[in-house]
């Protein structure tokens, strides 16, 4: 009688000892050159979170206070909740997404 069974991998891809690659590693991901751009084009507008608004976290017109709210941009980013008036495309929220779970750096 021969038994065969099926483990799951430990981090590997196909067996050659090479680590798989996470979601975020092939996403440029700087406070600068990716996500203030976006965060100025689709958060920080007149009704929505520029300076003195009380919408959610609150205004996200500079790195300090998008920092202190980046929780609640992930959550309301990866869900699609945000933004209200249009529609990040995968590799928007990708960088958003990235860029906090890789610290959200002042870079």
């Amino acid at each position: 009688m021969l038994l065969y069974s099926c483990s799951k991998g430990n981090g590997s891809d196909s067996g050659n000892g090479n680590p798989t690659t996470s979601a975020c590693d092939n996403i440029s991901k700087t406070w600068s050159t990716d996500v203030s751009p976006l965060i100025s084009s689709f958060c920080n507008q007149p009704g929505c979170h520029s300076t003195g608004s009380s919408n959610g976290p609150g205004a996200l017109t500079s790195y300090a206070q998008v920092f202190a709210a980046r929780n609640q941009v992930r959550d309301a980013v990866q869900s699609g909740r945000m933004p209200q008036n249009a529609t990040l495309s995968a590799d928007q929220k990708n960088k958003i997404i990235c860029w906090i779970d890789n610290g959200a750096p002042n870079n």
